[in-house]
């Protein structure tokens, strides 16, 4: 072997290397846009949900005025949201105002037994779900990807090609608390 192809093979390997790592950086980039997607799907779900809910819940609950301004003003942050950390914590407003809703349902045994509260309950919470899982997994995607464009050597692949770090999705302040319901 010459030296002529020693290197022609060292740096054939070097450009696959290149390759495969670019490649890797746009597929795990791909996997954070869809997994936002999906978030989306299920937020714009449940944001349609939530005026038949309220209209439900407001025939029972006359007097529980704040909470549904609670709620009409998370729907309205998630609306006008445009940024990712701007819809996180517009979906975190809205998980805690439903939170809220749910719990003032306990109190009211009449609505608890009303088909069209359960039905309504029941599609939040399997979109509740939906989101979370949806949030784990745009989470897990943006963990692998910043991990890759941390560490050596496809970081420098990551800065040649201008591949930038993501903010994870996360609960922030009162998104974090227990939702307190008061009565009085």
């Amino acid at each position: 072997m010459t030296t002529l192809t020693i290197i022609l093979i060292i740096l054939g390997i070097i450009i696959l290397y290149i390759i495969l790592a670019y490649n890797k950086l746009v597929r795990l980039k791909m996997r954070i846009d869809n997994a936002w997607s999906q978030i989306d799907v299920q937020l714009k779900r449940r944001y349609n949900l939530i005026p038949n809910l309220v209209k439900t819940v407001k025939g029972y609950v006359k007097h529980e005025r704040k909470t549904f301004e609670n709620v009409t003003k998370a729907r309205s942050e998630m609306l006008n949201a445009k940024t990712i950390p701007k819809k996180a914590q517009a979906e975190n407003m809205m998980s805690s105002a439903l939170k809220s809703i749910f719990a003032i349902a306990e109190n009211y045994p009449d609505l608890k037994a009303n088909e069209n509260f359960k039905m309504l309950q029941e599609e939040l919470a399997g979109t509740e779900s939906k989101i979370a899982y949806a949030r784990q997994f745009y989470n897990d995607n943006v963990m692998a990807l910043n991990t890759s464009i941390q560490t050596f050597p496809t970081k420098i692949i990551a800065s040649l090609f201008n591949f930038k770090e993501r903010e994870f999705f996360k609960a922030q302040g009162k998104e974090r608390e227990v939702v307190q319901v008061d009565f009085e």
